[in-house]
């Protein structure tokens, strides 16, 4: 088992779903694709945090690059350290990953910020979000999204899938990361390759076939071939 390879295609794997969570998420802060709901302040708070740009966004591209690099480092104490700076990294990543699907859960659950026919009149704010948790969640009744809001057009339908591929993708995110943590944890105990690491020990080489003959090996003297 090369821990290396299998860190490079977390990375690899990354990269274009950091960018889909960007993407996403810009596209959150410009409803219908026009600026000025934004300029004025109409927009869902969760889309403002942008979590989906720097948290699932820039933080987990830095960690995917690190994943990709490191796993060229040579020689034991080189690729040892290696894998500490991916366990630290991963768990940066991790934690934003889980944030901004956190953030899009509540976006989603809470609906658009929009204007919407109240009691008073035609007001800014969020007629969908579910104040009797005893009532059914809009997400469930598509029929209402048409006319819950009167401006932006489809804003509904548009928060809804943006928000929806954000969830997802940084819950993807978020599993791949522990991945990679357990597989760094694991390169930094078992070096760069599992299952084919050679060693000289008291004139007999030996093959570590497991992860306590490993364990057994490394507490007694060695030295590499």
């Amino acid at each position: 088992m090369h821990f290396a390879k299998c860190s490079r295609c977390v990375g690899l794997t990354l990269v274009p779903m950091a960018i889909i969570c960007i993407l996403a998420n810009a596209l959150l802060l410009f409803p219908n694709l026009q600026t000025r709901y934004l300029l004025e302040g109409h927009i869902t708070s969760e889309a403002r945090w942008a979590t989906g740009i720097w948290a699932s966004g820039v933080l987990v591209l830095v960690a995917a690059r690190v994943f990709v690099s490191n796993g060229s480092k040579k020689g034991c104490c080189g690729f040892r350290v290696a894998m500490i700076c991916q366990v630290i990294y991963t768990c940066v990543a991790l934690g934003a990953a889980v944030f901004c699907l956190m953030t899009c859960v509540k976006g989603l659950l809470n609906g658009p910020h929009c204007l919407y026919n109240g009691t008073q009149g035609q007001v800014w704010g969020t007629p969908l979000r579910r104040i009797n948790p005893s009532k059914q969640s809009y997400l469930y009744e598509p029929e209402r999204w048409a006319s819950a809001c009167v401006e932006p057009q489809r804003v509904v339908l548009w928060n809804a899938s943006l928000f929806t591929v954000l969830m997802v993708t940084s819950g993807i995110q978020a599993i791949l990361c522990f991945v990679n943590i357990m597989n760094s944890l694991l390169g930094m105990l078992c070096g760069p390759s599992f299952g084919i690491n050679k060693i000289l020990l008291t004139g007999k080489v030996c093959t570590y076939k497991t992860f306590f003959d490993f364990c057994c090996l490394a507490l007694q003297p060695h030295h590499q071939e």
